[in-house]
This record gives structure tokens, sequence and C-alpha cells, in this order.
């Protein structure tokens, strides 16, 4: 855990520092206006910072290099981490034109950084990780319980985490956790590197994970869905245009592919 907090705060650091040429921020844009109208062509130039979720790491990769392709005149940069630490650090005054968390609820603790738009680009439920070879035969959400299963998951102060206490109580497992990490991609990690049996991840962390981990379906009865909004600040003209182009047929696409469920 601490490697990644690590990795968060100098990426952090690193935006800020790339952000101090952009302008002076207001309260209601972070980035405070890092990219420039466009050319009397309507060519959209500039550059768009954008911080995500970690389960978005995936499809927010590949429509940073899809779209660049399409806009040489555009530079697309993100950074992935814990939502409710993004936030956090959003409210603190780290550059920002556009923020995707998993969940409403990081959203909240943006205090008075106030989005100027929030769409919601798709929707994501739980699901268990396992090795491959699932060496401790884990079939159900109940043999998570067991003692001969290491289980890990996200911080409770997190939404993958919150979500993985919801599930556990509405089914009334006692998880025999060993870990409980930073963000869903140092959690997914622990079972990838073969020091878990077992993780609780989003479905969209399987699928991505491919043919490195092995899904358990959690039943809809006890399973939960969050909601991911993309919240954005200001009109500079790149991040008005990159955020409609996640929202829209690409991005869709992009995180269908990725697992993801329609907004």
């Amino acid at each position: 855990m601490p490697r990644v907090a690590g990795v968060a705060a100098l990426l952090v650091a690193a935006l800020l520092v790339a952000g101090c040429g952009s302008g002076s921020p207001d309260a209601t844009r972070p980035g405070g206006g890092s990219g420039s109208p466009g050319t009397a062509s309507g060519t959209t130039r500039g550059v768009v910072t954008v911080l995500a979720a970690a389960s978005l790491s995936k499809p927010f990769t590949s429509l940073k290099d899809s779209y660049e392709a399409a806009h040489p005149g555009v530079t697309v940069r993100v950074g992935f981490g814990s939502s409710t630490t993004l936030a956090q650090q959003v409210a603190q005054g780290a550059d920002a034109d556009l923020v995707a968390t998993a969940g409403t609820a990081p959203l909240t603790l943006l205090g008075d950084v106030r989005p100027t738009e929030v769409t919601t680009i798709a929707r994501n439920t739980l699901e268990i990780a396992t090795p491959p070879d699932d060496p401790a035969g884990v079939a159900r959400l109940t043999d998570l319980g067991r003692k001969d299963v290491q289980v890990v998951v996200c911080a409770a102060s997190v939404p993958c985490g919150k979500a993985a206490v919801e599930v556990l109580d509405r089914a009334g497992v006692t998880a025999n956790v060993v870990s409980r990490e930073l963000d869903v991609s140092a959690t997914l990690a622990k079972v990838t590197l073969g020091e878990a049996d077992a993780a609780i991840v989003y479905h969209s962390d399987v699928v991505s994970a491919g043919r490195a981990v092995r899904g358990v379906e959690i039943p809809a009865a006890q399973n939960v869905t969050l909601t991911y909004p993309l919240a954005r600040f200001g009109d500079d003209r790149a991040a008005k245009d990159f955020a409609a182009y996640v929202a829209g047929p690409q991005g869709r696409a992009a995180l269908g592919a990725a697992g993801f469920l329609a907004p």
C-alpha cells in the first residue's frame, strides 16, 4: 500500500507542475484553462488533463490514444488512482479538466470545486477474481469465509472497498481478509501475482485481466452496481470535446469491450 500511495502522490505532483503554466485556476475549474479555443478553421487544440478511477485504466488509455490520433492538436494527459484520493486531491487544487470516478460518492469530496457538467458514462458490478487454476477452490461468495482462503479487498474508504463490504453484508459472509489495498488495481494484482486466493474487484477488471484470472460471479441479489460519472470543469473546448468523445459511441464501445455496463 505505501508504494501505491507514493505513486499516486508523484502522479498528482507531476500534473500540478505541468499545469502551473496554464493560467490561474478558479473555484469552478481546477485545470484553470489548459487548452486553447481552437483555430479559425475549427481545429481543436490544447492539453486535456484527466484523472480517472483505477478501474478505468484500460478503456481510458485506449480512448486517449485513439482521440489523440484523430486530433493531432490535442494532448490528453491521464492519471489513474483511487477515486476517493483523486477527488480529495482535486479539492486541494490538483490540475484536472475531467474527473471520472467509480460511483458518485467521491464527487461529494470536491468541496468548493464545482463541476460544470456531470455525465454518467458507464456502470459496473463486483465479481470475485481468483488465480486461473483456482488452487483454493473458490466457487461461490460463501467460500470467501473459509479460513483457508486468503481474500484481498479494497480499503473501506474507497468505492470498491465500500461496495465489497456491502456485498459481504448482504450475503452474511465474514470474509477471511488478509489485506486491504488502496485501489482496485492493487487489489487485483495480489491475485495475479499469486499473493492471494481471491479478491473482490469489479467485473470490468476480471474482463480486462483476461486469462490472468478466473472470474466467479456474485448473485445479483447480493451484488451492487456503481455508476461512473465524468465531471467536467469549465468550458475549455478541448476538454468538452474529449468528454463528448468518452460519452459518445467511441467511448461506449471502449468501455463495453473492457467489461463495463451501459450507462
